[in-house]
């Protein structure tokens, strides 16, 4: 009776055991995710750390320098794209980090139905063991008529109990191994509201380092002296900028004609940048932002875009400038043809590269406030013939407020 008794405990505490069991079955056609995958995402999000605090330490350094307002704004322009990067980081992670819970759960599920049918034959053998009793081995062994007869009888008996010792080790085997994954999925909740947490931190921080950047803009443009200074070292840097844009069409022409090409173009036939049309500012002379004298805006400023705004390519065309400036931010130009570009400035992000051959309506970066910006929106800028032109060409130019009833060059933008 005590050994029976023995048995049955054994059976209850195994049920328990393995109730929570889960094991490594991959949910089907769906590309299983590694806690090497999130290893990897960390080591990234350290470097980024790392490189967050050099350049908090060059801000710093600039903190009381008012000559180096520019090296200060793009300081703050790296230190705003590297929280971006942190943020896809920890975006990524959280992603991850579901993709593992679910994986583990759904092994789980599977594990458990296993579970059930592997229990269901211990507690088979379990009954089998207590109907028997170990009598019947000895039963066995007496019936032998011979000693070749007593060994084949041996081996039988070795057999049932292997298979029997076998059931039991399955089962000890799957509560270790449930206890283990247990721990892991609950490691892997835990690490995932700690990303949900860090990725709100990381927002709020990008917020500031955004509202930051543009003060800093403003407080430039609202000092005359500063701004002055500002304003030739930015004009000075557009001049080298415009230079770039016409030796890299040239370039671009010559390897067109190598290779056999035309490449001519047709004036007109562009398409509205961005969804906003909500114009800031246009083509032309206007009063400095800091109301010192004026200045020459050479193309139209797009408003009410935020941060996350998709920005079009007006025409198709190859890009020959995707890069960073102090003035432009995060610029790109695109080239359409002999004479024929448009230039698209103060982006959060780029999202082409220089060579690549984009369609019309292509999204080519996201909107921002980077460069010489004190709030997001777009710069747009169109050349037609060499010759810088106004990208609201029908009519006169609108003054601040929604475009409506216009056209670029020949195409209608109005809503």
């Amino acid at each position: 009776m005590k050994k029976n008794k023995r048995y049955v405990r054994i059976c209850a505490a195994l049920l328990c055991a393995v109730l929570c069991l889960s094991v490594n079955v991959a949910p089907a056609m769906a590309a299983k995710v590694t806690q090497a995958d999130i290893d990897a995402l960390k080591g990234n999000a350290a470097s980024l750390d790392k490189k967050q605090k050099e350049i908090q330490s060059k801000l710093n350094s600039l903190k009381n320098d008012k000559a180096a307002a520019v090296q200060k704004k793009t300081l703050l322009d790296d230190q705003i794209a590297n929280t971006n990067a942190k943020i896809s980081n920890t975006e990524a992670q959280i992603s991850d980090y579901n993709a593992l819970i679910s994986q583990a759960e759904t092994e789980l599920a599977d594990a458990q139905q296993r579970e059930e049918a592997q229990y269901e034959l211990f507690c088979k053998r379990v009954r089998e063991m207590e109907e028997r009793g170990t009598i019947s081995y000895w039963s066995v062994l007496f019936k032998a008529n011979s000693f070749s007869d007593l060994l084949g009888s041996l081996d039988f008996i070795n057999e049932v109990m292997d298979y029997d010792r076998r059931v039991i080790q399955d089962l000890q085997t799957l509560q270790a191994e449930i206890a283990e994954k247990k721990a892991g999925l609950e490691a892997n909740k835990a690490a995932l509201e700690a990303a949900k947490a860090e990725l709100e931190t990381q927002k709020k921080q990008l917020s500031a380092q955004r509202d930051e950047a543009n003060k800093l803009v403003k407080e430039i443009d609202d000092n005359a002296a500063e701004y002055q200074a500002t304003l030739k070292e930015l004009e000075a840097e557009e001049r080298r900028i415009e230079q770039q844009v016409k030796r890299m069409q040239k370039k671009l022409e010559e390897q067109m004609a190598a290779e056999g090409k035309k490449y001519n173009t047709n004036p007109g036939g562009y398409i509205w940048p961005v969804d906003s049309r909500y114009i800031t500012s246009t083509v032309g002379g206007r009063n400095s932002p800091g109301g010192v004298g004026s200045t020459n805006h050479k193309g139209t400023d797009i408003g009410r875009v935020g941060y996350t705004s998709p920005v079009y390519a007006a025409k198709a065309g190859t890009v020959i400038i995707a890069q960073r400036s102090s003035s432009y931010g995060n610029y790109v130009v695109i080239s359409h043809g002999v004479g024929n570009t448009t230039l698209y400035a103060h982006m959060s992000s780029i999202k082409v590269s220089v060579g690549t051959y984009v369609k019309q309506g292509q999204t080519i970066g996201i909107t921002g406030s980077t460069g010489h910006s004190t709030g997001p929106h777009l710069h747009f800028e169109v050349v037609e013939n060499n010759v810088r032109i106004n990208p609201l060409s029908h009519g006169a130019a609108p003054k601040k407020g929604y475009l409506t009833g216009y056209t670029l060059s020949g195409t209608s933008v109005g809503k």
